[in-house]
């Protein structure tokens, strides 16, 4: 079988996509080019996976660039995986010159705006719309998104990944028994009876951190104890309250699953996005906002189901009652749920399947 020639843009490779990225190459031959430089990311892990860098300029804050074609348009790629950003002319050019390169053109991203999600998803971006009529296909990240495009271009080819991280399959067969979580409680000095773990960069306001504080001052402090696993710009000061444990920017796998082992519950008041597939292959409930006009949520929050496999919630109130009706067996069997959900759609082969689809 002749492999395809596939070179795929992206702005750097992040720890958490290098899996889906080797996956991908042991089916085809695969090139990726990158446009930004790891070392700018100072809380963000890059992926030391084999990389080509191409020439780019960028203008009002890089929401427009423009990045070099000619690597792209060489005889050995028939398929270009690009961005879904109306923002990269790169693209647009490639979109609109396909009768005379002859590429395949297929765009990958979200397909909606995290920060517009709610108007945009009565009425879709004009620009997206005709981005997406261009492309030969499109690799969106979620079913929610996949649905809403499907019914504008019904014959295209459009699929949901399922969007997951690296090593999906390794958090969900950690496991401790009942003991076990007891010792590792002890190991790390955590007294309270029932512990939320917070794990995302502090590097984007949008996550809420206010309400974090907030939860923090108005839960009971002997019972209720906050593991936090995350570093930014936007970091609060915790060391005023006792019942919280920071660990700043944690990539040892052992550690990780200890704490998340320790924790019964996963919180997040906003922006919850890949940070909630890791927490559910853990087996955690998830707790978070409703995605509102004050509170910004990312695609993957599709994959919280309400009273299933998390609580959304509308305010802090709603949150103070629901942990106070809520008994071991609630957090046992909604971390069962999490678990399953990722077994069943979000497993890596899964999104690497989804992808080579329509490739």
């Amino acid at each position: 079988m002749v492999l395809k020639n596939v070179a795929l843009l992206n702005p750097l490779v992040p720890h958490y996509r290098e899996e889906f990225f080797k996956q991908l190459a042991s089916h085809v031959n695969l090139d990726i080019y990158v446009y930004e430089n790891g070392s700018e990311y100072a809380n963000f892990k890059v992926s030391e996976l084999q990389v080509k860098n191409i020439k780019n300029f960028g203008f009002l804050g890089n929401r427009f660039i423009f990045y070099s074609i000619f690597p792209l348009l060489t005889k050995k790629y028939d398929t270009l995986v690009l961005m879904l950003h109306f923002g990269h002319i790169s693209a647009w050019f490639l979109l609109l010159t396909q009768v005379f390169h002859r590429k395949k053109v297929i765009l990958w991203g979200q397909g909606i705006s995290v920060k517009r999600y709610l108007q945009e998803q009565k009425k879709p971006n004009l620009l997206f719309r005709w981005m997406i009529g261009l492309s030969h296909g499109v690799w969106l990240y979620t079913e929610e998104e996949q649905k809403q495009w499907k019914k504008i271009f019904p014959g295209k080819s459009i699929v949901a990944l399922n969007n997951t991280i690296s090593g999906v399959e390794d958090v969900l067969a950690t496991d401790y028994t009942a003991d076990e979580r007891r010792g590792l409680k002890e190991k790390h000095r955590i007294q309270q009876e029932i512990c939320f773990i917070y794990c995302a960069r502090f590097d984007n306001p949008y996550r809420r951190f206010d309400l974090l504080i907030q939860t923090i001052e108005l839960l009971e402090p002997q019972r209720y104890g906050f593991i936090i696993i995350g570093d930014g710009i936007h970091k609060p000061d915790f060391k005023a309250y006792p019942n919280v444990y920071d660990y700043g920017k944690v990539y040892e796998k052992q550690l990780k699953d200890e704490l998340f082992s320790i924790a019964d519950l996963y919180y997040q008041p906003g922006w919850i996005g890949l940070s909630v597939v890791e927490a559910m292959a853990y087996g955690k409930p998830i707790l978070t906002f409703r995605r509102s006009d004050q509170i910004l949520q990312c695609v993957e929050y599709s994959y919280i189901q309400d009273r299933r496999n998390g609580i959304l919630l509308n305010d802090l109130e709603e949150l103070k009652q629901s942990l106070s009706h809520m008994v071991r067996n609630d957090m046992d069997e909604m971390g069962r749920a999490s678990k399953q959900i990722v077994k069943s759609k979000l497993l890596m082969r899964n999104m690497t399947e989804n992808a080579l689809s329509i490739l």
